[in-house]
């Protein structure tokens, strides 16, 4: 079921009803970092990075495996062919990755909350992917539709996060094949950020496609981006059927992937940084490449994900200085290349939102910051290595990401920040509590969390003496109370609920 699409976006006496009566909450502006990005590498360093890159394209190859459009398209451009693997000359996957745009416009339904993806900016979306959730009452479980439910509305009401996200958690209780929808419905209803759509099917992510044509207008999605969403490579050098199927979809679509290698140093790629980042680059050129054989500026993210292991577990880690430091030369690598970049996010391998949640999260999330990062996905909620989705944890890392928009500010200069007359009028031995500068700065001159208690200890001890976790927990009680739907045109969602109604009854269930 699908509405005109030539239709005005939000229009009707319906959807002007419907924004009176509803709630809005705010949202702090895209990061616009006024800092400096740190660069590790030296010119002869990424020099040398991008040099072995091309040999890996050239001499070792990428599969593209069962895909013989893929093999066809990379052979009427120049590429060798030999079974799934595609060789491609050196040069050939730069020059075709020029035609991406450098940054683009993501669309939310209310235009108010619309990003901008590249150049400066930097763009938070929330945790991706875990099968569990944790509370502090139910503990660890399987996470349900509820669960996915309750995360979207957290989002929507966490003032520092800009994006709605895709799978915030994975409802297993929803049959795999139809999930997707509900999880769509959820963000198109219960938020108006942007949000990323399907990519576990191709199928899906044109569903996801046409669900947005429902939502925005055939019209505008046709000239638009309205969604952004995560295209995994499976390192090393393979790209599945199943991702390259969405990836063709959204391309064709003009709709944003995350070209994103999956990679877990020492098993997925090199022990070394500079091994995996000629890996990453590899691998990123030749899923970007792609994207524009399929359509010469279709919207696409240099995306990186890379963590380590632990030589003696197996287990991978977070918050590590190597992986630190690949996240920085994959921000200049990207750069060089003129693409908006993805990395990041609140990661860490703790069980708990706990000290080590707490250390590992901040260490990814300040070289994020720091590394030119402008689309972080996991910024918030990512527990023990991404298979849990902890609501205390979404509203903790969600509340620190007030403090990378603060840093991300710069020092200012100009009279005001000078504070010349205030310390004139204090001279020496005196106090700044009560001066003219201070009474007329205070509420702004410094960042102060919404969550963590800043109490003296008899107040502390008092209340109960409730570590971080309790009092996320009491945070995220009071935002789920606070929480209220932003205004939908009732004619859309009605037919965004009968398109889910009538795709899930087309099919049987499958949890495969």
């Amino acid at each position: 079921m699908t509405l005109e699409s030539g239709r005005k976006r939000g229009g009707g006496g319906s959807a002007r009803r419907a924004a009176r009566s509803a709630v809005s909450f705010e949202t702090a502006p895209v990061i616009d970092r006024a800092i400096p990005n740190y660069e590790i590498l030296n010119e002869e360093a990424l020099q040398i990075i991008e040099r072995n890159a091309e040999t890996i394209l050239a001499e070792t190859g990428v599969n593209f495996l069962e895909n013989p459009e893929a093999l066809e398209l990379w052979r009427a451009a120049g590429a060798q062919i030999e079974d799934d693997r595609v060789r491609i000359p050196r040069g050939l996957a730069r020059e075709l990755c020029k035609t991406a745009p450098s940054s683009f416009i993501q669309h939310a339904r209310n235009p108010e909350r619309n990003v901008e993806i590249g150049g400066k900016k930097l763009v938070l979306a929330p945790v991706y992917g875990p099968p569990f959730v944790r509370d502090l009452e139910g503990g660890r479980r399987y996470a349900t539709m509820a669960d996915f439910e309750n995360f979207v509305r957290l989002g929507y009401m966490s003032k520092f996060l800009h994006h709605s996200g895709g799978t915030v958690c994975e409802p297993t209780d929803v049959p795999v094949n139809k999930r997707h929808l509900d999880m769509l419905l959820a963000h198109m209803t219960l938020s108006d950020k942007p949000f990323m759509g399907s990519v576990t099917e191709p199928s899906r992510a044109q569903d996801s496609v046409e669900m947005c044509e429902i939502l925005f207008g055939k019209d505008f999605v046709r000239d638009n981006t309205v969604m952004t969403s995560l295209i995994n490579i499976n390192s090393p050098l393979s790209f599945d059927s199943i991702m390259m199927g969405s990836l063709e979809v959204y391309a064709r679509a003009n709709q944003a992937c995350i070209i994103s290698p999956f990679v877990v140093g020492g098993a997925m790629a090199p022990v070394s940084v500079a091994g995996t980042l000629a890996q990453v680059l590899a691998e990123v050129m030749a899923g970007v490449a792609y994207s524009q054989l399929i359509r010469k500026g279709a919207p696409v993210i240099f995306g990186t994900f890379v963590t380590s292991i632990d030589m003696n577990s197996g287990a991978p880690t977070f918050g590590t200085p190597e992986a630190s430091q690949i996240l920085y030369g994959a921000g200049q690598l990207a750069r060089r290349l003129n693409l908006p970049f993805r990395s990041g996010g609140g990661l860490c391998g703790s069980k708990l939102p706990d000290a080590q949640a707490g250390y590992e999260t901040a260490n990814t999330l300040n070289a994020a910051l720091l590394g030119g990062v402008n689309f972080m996905l996991h910024a918030c909620g990512w527990l023990e290595g991404g298979l849990v989705a902890s609501l205390e944890k979404f509203v903790l890392d969600a509340d620190q990401l007030g403090a990378l928009h603060k840093l991300a500010e710069g020092v200012a200069i100009d009279e005001n920040a000078q504070a010349m007359d205030a310390i004139v009028e204090v001279g020496p031995g005196g106090h700044f509590l009560g001066c003219a500068h201070t009474q007329a700065n205070y509420q702004s001159a410094f960042w102060r969390s919404n969550v963590l208690d800043y109490k003296p200890f008899e107040t502390w001890e008092d209340e109960g003496a409730r570590d971080s976790q309790s009092l996320a927990a009491t945070k995220v009680k009071q935002l789920l109370s606070d929480y209220r739907a932003p205004a939908l045109d009732p004619l859309i969602e009605r037919a965004l609920r009968s398109y889910v109604a009538e795709k899930k009854a087309s099919v049987p269930d499958s949890f495969l």
